[in-house]
């Protein structure tokens, strides 16, 4: 019997995750609603005005953290609830969201978190939630390779600014001082495709994040040899991850430059990484893929829900 979704996402993302929510729909009767920034911040009156929960199977949010952080009584009524989580990361990285996840689910005992990242899934496992991995992947509609030269030896595509990227910072500067590295900003869509397309060695640098970010699977899908910072062997083996076989991993400049270097006297090498980068994410990282692996997360049987403790039940009364 096919599983009935309610699936709420934000009306407004930094990236099309269309695809996504069609791998999610092609395997579910799904339902799916783009809440506004309004919407997320009073869920209990959106579902109040626009929901029955009772006809749904499981209700899915992947909206934003900070918006659902405000309000844990609210969510903690959600029946057969489902949080899908990308930034879970931050829960162990220092910055003003550390800790932060875990306090949140622990309000949630009876949530489902389907988390991004291997090691961040286990440590949260660790701490008694109900978690799922499942990766993140690649817009396969858009990203590819496109036959364009590769005038670009080394180039990275993203944002810096933001103050949880400092040690991405911090390292794309340290490789900026000794090598000819690119970094530059673009608008999704075309022009982000193209200018992968163009960049011969991609150089991700997600330090401290424990996980692997989006930019890594985009990368390889148009063709770059990604050389990306080392999240560790459990990472590396849950995703796939074979260091000069698919991917050039490093862990500080030394390593990164010496592999370079063993690249360019190699450029048959070089080619042979980048292809078989591209096809493991074809084969694994689509978002219609990982669409069929969130729905597949759902259907296990959810843990109850416990009823709320003494001033939980005062603090729902005096919201009523």
């Amino acid at each position: 019997m096919t599983m009935k979704i309610l699936f709420l996402v934000q009306d407004e993302q930094r990236i099309d995750l269309d695809c996504l929510y069609d791998g999610v729909a092609a395997r579910s009767d799904c339902d799916l609603r783009r809440l506004s920034c309004a919407e997320q911040a009073n869920l209990r009156r959106y579902f109040r005005e626009n929901v029955e929960p009772e006809r749904y199977d499981r209700i899915v949010f992947f909206l934003r953290f900070k918006k659902e952080l405000r309000q844990p009584l609210f969510i903690r009524s959600v029946p057969n609830l489902i949080i899908l989580e990308h930034d879970a990361w931050q829960n162990y990285f220092p910055g003003k969201y550390q800790g932060k996840f875990s306090a949140h689910y622990r309000r949630l005992p009876a949530a489902r978190v389907l988390c991004s990242g291997w090691q961040v899934s286990e440590a949260l496992r660790a701490e008694g939630v109900d978690v799922v991995f499942v990766p993140k992947g690649y817009d396969q509609t858009l990203l590819r390779v496109t036959g364009a030269p590769r005038d670009i030896e080394l180039g990275f595509v993203g944002s810096t600014k933001n103050v949880a990227y400092r040690e991405r910072l911090s390292m794309l500067e340290a490789i900026k001082a000794r090598e000819p590295l690119m970094t530059v900003r673009t608008e999704s869509g075309a022009d982000y495709c193209a200018m992968l397309n163009r960049i011969r060695f991609f150089v991700s640098a997600d330090v401290g994040m424990n996980e692997y970010m989006i930019k890594n699977f985009e990368a390889m899908a148009c063709g770059c040899v990604l050389c990306t910072y080392d999240q560790g062997e459990a990472e590396n083996r849950v995703l796939g991850f074979v260091d000069m076989e698919n991917l050039v991993l490093y862990r500080d400049v030394d390593e990164l430059q010496a592999k370079l270097r063993m690249l360019r006297a190699d450029p048959a090498l070089a080619d042979r990484i980048a292809a078989a980068g591209q096809a493991l994410v074809e084969r694994e990282y689509a978002l219609r893929r990982i669409g069929a692996r969130i729905v597949a997360a759902l259907e296990p049987p959810l843990r109850p829900n416990p009823p709320p403790g003494r001033l939980e039940r005062l603090m729902l009364a005096l919201r009523l």
